[in-house]
């Protein structure tokens, strides 16, 4: 082994324990990682930043705008409704759910598919008197399931096959994953439906475990007659950053004043609502003025009004708010919003909340003003999962149809290859865009850059890998180990790993790192390219042990009150399930 080979292991080991610990966002810590090798010269910039240009990276920012259009039209939200109304027991509404849903997940990003259904499966699981968390993992699991199905399904099979057109191959034909994706989606769908509803917690919401402790989250200042900063601002009134606590709404007779600012005016008779640390209420009850009310019976649901309305997010992956304080986000100026309050692994994160800094699958109660769907529209810093206001019926839904078909023209070409994948999606989005079906700024708004840009940076630290040596060598040493044992061994290991580092590091970073080493071995070994290319991806894509490894699983963990182990207890049969079939038939056909 080189020294060359042992400083790129080295780094690449760094990395990893970076993207593991989020010492920052995951694009920044693969990028940062990448212009370091750049530097140290183990690789050309031609060669590193030829992920930028990859045929797979570019069709996933095609496909970003394509889902946004469906997103817009409302259609998923209106049928899913309709049909869970129809349903009459549990079982027949997890049916409702997973099946028609690892269907579109086949053809369109389930991110945004999640993110709409879940709020919609916490409302009905609520009307019925049910627990949300039996229905919310089934759902991110058969979206990922469905993924696994056509080239199109998730971002991973198109960067697999990206890769495979970087190695001089003819890359993977539209359903051609299919073969392995079909099988662990029927398989596992009737393990959703029948088996896994005993192994799933019976958790109430984190929203109606929030209500029924809201005197944990709010109490009340009222502003009487002898206060000395009557019709005087907030900031002037020295309410503005008090320790550990947080304004979040004025109440004025039938007026709800959220969320509020610094030049907000105070009257006599105001009821001020804070948040935060609620035992530091006795020092503000000290001032002239201002008296502590112990009875109030506020719940959460009586701080929206017209105007404003509950909100609660998940931070995403890739959000700038991690890092820094919501404070000094400037949340409430950017999204028009004051939050509530924080949940981290399921438990009320403590502290003055503007203190807090977010975490990737942190949950947020905000108040949230007019202005918040706007503006959340125009960033990718987190998921929304409480229910937002959509487009008239019948004019998203008609736009909704009219894109339906013509994605599904396209789609024809590519199976009977008339069209590449990336030319197909290109000429989706141009007709979308002439006939108004989305306009430029919503296509501009929809581009998700903090992950193509991680997506990119790590096909260059897969560059890195093979230009260095390193991928040859970690391949020679796999099979030299495992050849005694025979092929399936060496397909079982390469298998485990690339799951290993989903649950990790997330998919994609999962999927770019082991390819290059799963490649050589299939050289080595004597297994088709293909073949193992199916089942890195297939691998990189069954993330069902963890809430971290797979986004959907992240925009479900603080909505369905989860905690991490319910991810393995139920996942792990899924996972076995997942891996068997897929090296099954990988051994059966390609090796």
């Amino acid at each position: 082994m080189s020294s060359e080979m042992i400083i790129v292991m080295v780094t690449v080991l760094l990395m990893l324990i970076g993207l593991i610990f989020e010492i920052t966002r995951p694009d920044l810590i693969v990028l940062g990682t990448l212009f370091l090798f750049i530097l140290m010269g183990f690789v050309s910039p031609e060669q590193a930043l030829a992920g930028f240009s990859n045929p797979g990276m570019l069709t996933i920012a095609l496909l970003f705008i394509v889902a946004k259009v469906f997103e817009n039209s409302g259609l998923i939200e209106r049928y899913m409704k309709r049909f869970l109304e129809k349903s009459n027991t549990s079982t027949s509404a997890l049916a409702r759910i997973v099946v028609p849903i690892s269907g579109v997940s086949a053809f369109l990003n389930n991110t945004p598919i999640v993110v709409t259904l879940t709020p919609i499966i916490q409302n009905w699981a609520t009307k019925h008197n049910l627990s949300p968390s039996k229905f919310l993992i089934p759902l991110s699991y058969a979206a990922i399931m469905g993924g696994t199905v056509t080239l199109m399904g998730t971002s991973t099979n198109l960067v697999i096959h990206g890769l495979l057109l970087d190695f001089n191959t003819s890359g993977l034909s539209f359903f051609q994953l299919a073969l392995v994706g079909i099988p662990v989606t029927l398989v596992g769908l009737l393990y959703l439906i029948f088996f896994a509803p005993k192994r799933l917690p019976n958790h109430p919401s984190l929203k109606a475990r929030m209500n029924e402790n809201t005197k944990d989250y709010l109490s009340e200042l009222i502003v009487l007659s002898d206060f000395p900063y009557i019709n005087r601002t907030v900031e002037d009134a020295g309410l503005r950053n008090l320790e550990g606590i947080y304004l979040i709404e004025i109440i004025r007779k039938a007026e709800k004043i959220s969320p509020v600012t610094r030049k907000t005016l105070l009257q006599e008779g105001d009821r001020l609502i804070f948040t935060g640390k609620i035992g530091t209420m006795a020092n503000l009850q000290k001032r002239k003025g201002l008296q502590f009310d112990t009875g109030t019976d506020l719940t959460l649901d009586d701080l929206k009004n017209g105007k404003t309305k509950l909100q609660e997010i998940v931070i995403s992956h890739q959000s700038t708010l991690t890092g820094k304080t919501i404070k000094a986000n400037r949340f409430r100026n950017v999204y028009d919003a004051a939050v509530i309050a924080v949940h981290r692994n399921n438990e009320r994160v403590k502290g003055k909340v503007g203190d807090i800094a977010p975490k990737a699958g942190d949950v947020l109660l905000l108040i949230a003003g007019e202005e918040f769907e706007k503006k959340s529209n125009e960033q990718h810093d987190f998921y929304v999962t409480s229910h937002m206001d959509s487009q008239p019926f019948h004019e998203s839904e008609s736009k909704g149809w009219w894109a339906l078909a013509i994605l599904g023209v396209m789609i024809l070409l590519v199976t009977f290859q008339v069209l590449s994948i990336f030319k197909a999606m290109a000429l989706t989005v141009g007709l979308f865009l002439i006939t108004n079906m989305i306009t430029i700024k919503e296509a501009k708004s929809a581009l998700q850059f903090q992950v193509l840009l991680l997506i990119a940076s790590a096909i260059g630290i897969g560059n890195v890998i093979i230009e260095t040596g390193t991928a040859k060598w970690m391949a020679n040493q796999l099979i030299s180990h495992l050849a005694p044992l025979g092929t399936l061994a060496i397909l079982l290991a390469i298998y485990i790993l690339t799951n290993i580092f989903t649950e990790l590091i997330t998919n994609n970073a999962a999927a770019v790192i082991m390819f290059p080493i799963a490649f050589e071995v299939a050289k080595d070994a004597n297994i088709e390219p293909i073949g193992m290319a199916i089942m890195v991806a297939m691998a990189a894509s069954a993330s069902f042990l963890s809430p971290i490894g797979y986004q959907t699983n992240l925009i479900v963990y603080g909505p369905g009150g989860y905690k991490f182990k319910d991810y393995t207890l139920t996942g792990l049969p899924l996972t076995i399930i997942a891996m068997v079939i897929t090296v099954g038939i990988v051994y059966f056909q390609f090796a």
